[in-house]
């Protein structure tokens, strides 16, 4: 009988969770989730404050030990080995510790003194030039701007030479220059090959950079996959307009096929499930004499699908005569 070959490490995919768990006091931080991230990717993992990102990235980073569940990296377990497991890892979360009354350059040279791969000068400067501050490199980091820290922050990722890189809100105290050039500079690390693992609550930095991602809420994973799934599992969405708002929503709410249903001024709005659906709200509204103003698709932004996987169901607005 054939066996199926063993996967090497440069297989093996960059993360994976199973069951993962912490609480914190009796509360559930983290509840049970499961990730799977490939190699390559840039992944974003997104939701409110609170609902366990940043505890989720500790533990894949070996700063706070989980209660229950699995975690590989590259195949590895980092609670059995934790410095082979993440040897091929760095990452920021929160905001970069820096030395503020050291230079730039001397916070990156101690950095790599401590770690076991000790990058050399031309590791350090490759990494200053990446993150466009070789010129500023021997000033004091206290001299910086936010924007300049958190590049710094990233070149200290990358004297590390990462196959998988974990960001915490990278873009936090970016100015638009600073957004614009983050965005490149992870494209242009998971065109090289490395994993971004990306949390972020900036949906449409997720949007722009993302093609897979993970949405969080209350300790839970309420979505994994790719966006545009994402989308279509969230349906299409229509906006109604008719003269006689509460006659509207009535008939949009007794109809088969309509879900999501919402009341907001003198619009209705709501998802269909095929185009049948649609035929038989305008034919029933036409039956009933009330004249449409306007009927028209929905733009489905990730901002909206994440709102409504996160958000507590609100009641439902129905307006009548």
């Amino acid at each position: 009988m054939a066996t199926e070959p063993q996967r090497t490490a440069s297989d093996q995919l960059p993360i994976e969770v199973s069951g993962l768990r912490k609480a914190y006091r009796g509360r559930p931080a983290v509840d049970g989730i499961d990730l799977t991230v490939g190699p390559g990717e840039i992944y974003g993992f997104v939701g409110p404050n609170g609902a366990g990102k940043t505890t989720t990235m500790r533990m894949l980073l070996g700063l706070v030990s989980p209660d229950a569940g699995s975690i590989a990296l590259f195949g590895r377990d980092p609670l059995k080995d934790e410095l082979a497991a993440r040897s091929a890892t760095a990452g920021i979360i929160e905001e970069p510790r820096l030395y503020r009354y050291l230079s730039g350059r001397r916070n990156l040279s101690l950095l790599a003194r401590y770690d076991r791969a000790g990058a050399g000068a031309d590791v350090i400067d490759d990494a200053l030039e990446r993150v466009e501050l070789s010129e500023r490199a021997d000033d004091r980091v206290s001299e910086y701007s936010q924007g300049m820290r958190q590049r710094l922050g990233i070149a200290a990722c990358l004297i590390r030479r990462p196959r998988l890189l974990m960001l915490d809100e990278p873009a936090n105290g970016l100015d638009p220059a600073g957004i614009r050039f983050l965005r490149g500079l992870l494209r242009e690390l998971a065109a090289a090959g490395v994993t971004v693992f990306l949390s972020s609550h900036l949906l449409v930095e997720v949007q722009e950079l993302c093609s897979r991602v993970a949405i969080i809420a209350a300790g839970k994973i309420a979505y994994e996959g790719d966006l545009e799934e994402l989308r279509a599992r969230a349906g299409r969405r229509y906006r109604l307009t008719v003269a006689d708002r509460g006659e509207g929503a009535r008939i949009c709410a007794e109809l088969d096929g309509i879900s999501r249903l919402e009341v907001d001024g003198d619009e209705v709005t709501f998802a269909i499930e095929d185009d049948a659906t649609l035929l038989r709200l305008t034919r029933r509204l036409t039956d009933e004499r009330i004249v449409i103003q306007a009927l028209v698709p929905e733009q489905l932004t990730l901002e909206r699908v994440f709102f409504e996987l996160t958000e507590p169901a609100e009641r439902i607005r129905r307006a009548t005569a």
